[in-house]
């Protein structure tokens, strides 16, 4: 099971790696958007399903991360990426440390209330204040340089600086949930208490856990900011975050796979319902045709998409030959 999960990840990747070869300029552009939300996606699942901590803010790191790729760009030359990436990255984490200090003392729905709170005070900052241009937004005018080895204003490096950006993040959380820090999470995800009891220092693992997930996300605003070389507020907005919720659902907890095909499915289905050469007017009201999808799914895939071919082999050969079931949290087996 282990060896069939790890091929399927790396035939995946080589997937992307060689879709620009088949693919023209809006193929290129959509994928490299899915893959930032894919990059975005898998620094809420170090939360939701490798900690047990269901995040409602995670719009402000990605914001964070994006407004300060854009902020600290120079407007005459594109910034390094040396200290530009980092800085946004840090960024992200740093206000993550914050809020993580303030709201890991709660739990349950006050957390995600919590969170929530710190992600709307950032959202008007962004809105309501100069420094981030309000609603009209600000622009990048010139996309960050690695000397001449990377230009981000290339469509085809951006795509593949961003699958560079999503495999790393992949491989650096499969590492982190396998290692004895990422078991001390799944502890705390199964029972808080009894870790606590056995002496571990839950808090601090958590806001590790919070303070690397809000970094990731800051990654992903980097990487949003370079290819719209355009942010607004409503990259903090609330819906952002349950968004990214969706995604993980939708593809399945506790699954660093699930993250990734749940941020493809979502952002597909999006395309599919906005088409009007397949459902004409009704494409105006596309919300409505991925809220039902949405809903169907959830009643009918338990264990979300990554748990499909498990759940058929249940129904074709019976639960008892069909292997163990996936368990819904279980985050390190990539």
């Amino acid at each position: 099971m282990k060896h069939s999960k790890i091929i399927f990840s790396v035939l995946a990747f080589a997937a992307l790696a060689l879709f620009p070869l088949v693919a023209g300029k809006y193929g290129i552009d959509l994928v490299t958007k899915i893959m930032i939300f894919a990059v975005f996606a898998l620094s809420l699942e170090l939360l939701v399903g490798g900690t047990g901590l269901v995040c409602f803010g995670q719009s402000a790191f990605l914001g964070i991360g994006a407004y300060a790729a854009v902020l600290l760009s120079p407007q005459g030359g594109g910034a390094s990426m040396l200290w530009l990436l980092p800085v946004c990255v840090l960024a992200a984490a740093a206000y993550a440390l914050l809020v993580g200090v303030l709201s890991l003392r709660t739990s349950g729905v006050y957390f995600i209330m919590v969170t929530l709170a710190f992600a709307q005070m950032a959202y008007y900052v962004a809105h309501d204040t100069p420094l981030g241009g309000g609603t009209d937004g600000i622009y990048m005018t010139v996309k960050p340089v690695l000397g001449s080895l990377i230009d981000l204003d290339q469509p085809l490096t951006l795509y593949v600086f961003t699958l560079a950006s999503l495999i790393t993040v992949f491989g650096f959380l499969a590492l982190l949930l396998r290692s004895r820090f990422g078991r001390a999470l799944a502890g705390i995800r199964v029972n808080e208490q009894r870790m606590r009891s056995t002496g571990f220092s839950t808090f601090s693992y958590k806001l590790a856990a919070f303070v690397i997930s809000g970094g990731i996300a800051g990654l992903a605003g980097f990487l949003f900011a370079v290819k719209d070389g355009y942010v607004n507020p409503e990259l903090i907005s609330w819906h952002v975050s349950g968004n990214v919720l969706i995604m993980i659902i939708l593809g399945g907890i506790g699954q660093l796979r699930g993250a990734i095909i749940g941020a493809f499915a979502f952002a597909l289905l999006q395309e599919l319902f906005k088409s009007e050469a397949l459902f004409g007017d009704f494409a105006k009201h596309w919300q409505l045709g991925l809220g039902l999808t949405i809903i169907a799914s959830v009643a009918l895939l338990p264990r979300g998409l990554v748990g499909v071919p498990q759940q058929i082999a249940e129904r074709l050969f019976g639960r008892a030959n069909a292997g163990p079931a996936a368990p819904e949290a279980e985050s390190e087996d990539e």
